[in-house]
């Protein structure tokens, strides 16, 4: 019971792992070993030895140190350019409505839900960012790919853009980390790339 797991809902869980002496033989560069599970429907496990189910999967991939370096500080990027494409239309959303209501812009306050939502609301994107999104996404295809070499460019972006689906890739690809992805796009594209 002490080792009991619970799943209310989908959610994908990531562990990066450098092993010191289990490294692909026949490999020269530095690789990582991703670790992950998923749940497609509620789980709850009470007794691990007779546990079996068709809704959890796990497995792992060696990937290229370098490469998720490398695409970690392209995903920061991207994060910083989705704030930034936030603000400015925040700023825009507060200017239309101090202009509106002059009178109230002195007790105009964001309060926390507001900024929760904003962070769940999906970011329209300019096409510098749309495209830097894409680069972004088509490597995170490459490197999850089952098939290396087999995956093709995007040329669309595959799910709704929000800083919290952006935020959650940036730290899936964070090798000194885990995480805990649930939200439900983000987590249908990836599961859906470790198939």
């Amino acid at each position: 019971e002490s080792r009991a797991a619970n799943a209310s809902n989908k959610q994908l869980r990531i562990q990066w792992y450098l092993p010191s002496l289990a490294k692909p033989s026949d490999d020269t560069e530095d690789k990582v070993l991703l670790l992950y599970a998923y749940n497609t429907k509620p789980v709850k496990i009470s007794n691990m030895r007779i546990f079996s189910s068709m809704s959890v999967f796990s497995g792992y991939l060696w990937i290229s140190l370098v490469r998720v370096i490398s695409l970690q500080e392209e995903l920061s990027n991207l994060r910083q350019q989705v704030e930034i494409l936030m603000q400015s239309s925040k700023s825009l959303f507060s200017a239309s409505e101090i202009a509106s209501f002059p009178e109230q812009s002195e007790t105009l306050k964001i309060i926390p839900s507001t900024k929760a939502k904003m962070n769940i609301a999906k970011v329209h994107l300019d096409e510098k960012t749309e495209e830097m999104a894409k680069r972004c996404l088509s490597e995170v295809q490459a490197l999850l790919s089952l098939v290396p070499g087999l995956s093709s460019p995007l040329t669309e972006v595959p799910f709704d853009i929000t800083l919290q689906s952006i935020a959650a890739l940036e730290s899936m690809f964070d090798p000194a980390n885990g995480c805990v992805i649930t939200e439900e796009s983000l987590f249908n594209w990836i599961t859906s790339l470790l198939q």
